[in-house]
């Protein structure tokens, strides 16, 4: 069966591309202007993570996955026999097969290499000590803790939708997505394969739109730095620190000026195609402060 290799990047429509290109950098990745759009990456990585694109309301543009190297034609062969109707590439993002979701949502899938991950380049300094296993010795960890945060990559990516399980059986007939686990009516990530546990997911909402965007650094220090540069920054509205459940990856989650939600993210689980997915009837974190009231809410206008 065909499966996308994962994820490349995502589009965001917003109200001001001055706004946005400043709030992303911010958070610690490079910007550059493309054409009428603004594209994101990471520092060190020839790949866009992001690309903002300027319109009247913050908007999930679409989602872009990564397919083998040549395989378009057979990608298209396999959708149109399950009666996806494709579309035409927009002006602005050109190249790939376009198609829409069960809810309307835009996705492309493009036979674009994904590119390597910076290496973090940490040194015995960095190292953490953990009960017996003990790596880091005579050097003061403080001395070398308070670096700024430099994602390496996107890593994943969550939407909103008003049926999880429909969402589920969508993304895996049509792009090969595999379930990795449930938390029963709140949350369904999936995997594109041996890696993380997980590159996309769901969240329950009134109408489609972007929930948040996931960015792995190198540690808990990192997590810690970020939300404090952000908060300097004016954006102290977030989540975190804590450990997820499902994935058990730390975290720090900032609003972005349009509502959504931006993660900074380390230690994800890492699975294998072994891996059995369940259900599960668990919170979303381990530890942490209380979860905002406004966590899973859509603050995405609905599409007229």
């Amino acid at each position: 069966m065909l499966r996308v290799k994962g994820l490349l990047h995502y589009g965001l429509q917003v109200p001001s591309l001055d706004t946005g290109e400043t709030f992303y950098r911010t958070f610690g990745l490079e910007t550059a202007e493309r054409g009428n759009a603004v594209v994101v990456r990471c520092d060190g990585r020839g790949q866009d993570q992001t690309v903002l694109m300027e319109g009247p309301v913050k908007r999930l543009h679409h989602v872009a996955f990564a397919v083998e190297r040549d395989s378009l034609p057979e990608w298209q062969r396999h959708l149109e026999s399950l009666g996806v109707k494709l579309l035409d590439a927009p002006a602005d993002v050109p190249g790939g097969l376009w198609l829409r979701d069960h809810e309307g949502n835009l996705v492309t899938l493009r036979d674009e290499a994904i590119a390597p991950w910076r290496d973090f380049g940490t040194t015995d300094a960095h190292e953490a000590n953990f009960g017996d296993r003990i790596r880091r010795v005579d050097q003061a960890r403080w001395l070398n803790a308070d670096e700024k945060p430099r994602p390496r990559r996107l890593g994943h990516m969550l939407v909103f939708s008003t049926d999880l399980d429909a969402s589920e059986a969508f993304y895996a007939r049509t792009l090969g997505l595999r379930l990795s686990d449930r938390i029963r009516g709140m949350a369904t990530f999936m995997n594109s394969g041996p890696g993380d546990h997980h590159v996309f997911g769901f969240v329950p909402g009134t109408h489609p739109g972007l929930h948040h965007s996931s960015w792995e650094v190198a540690d808990i220090d990192q997590i810690a730095m970020g939300a404090q540069s952000m908060a300097a920054a004016g954006h102290a509205d977030g989540w975190g620190l804590g450990r997820h459940t499902l994935g058990s990856n730390f975290f720090h989650y900032i609003k972005d000026p349009w509502g959504s939600w931006i993660e900074y993210s380390s230690d994800m689980d890492c699975i294998t195609d072994s891996w059995k997915a369940n259900d599960w009837d668990c919170p979303p974190a381990v530890w942490s402060p209380e979860m905002p009231a406004d966590f899973i809410v859509n603050q995405e206008d609905k599409p007229a």
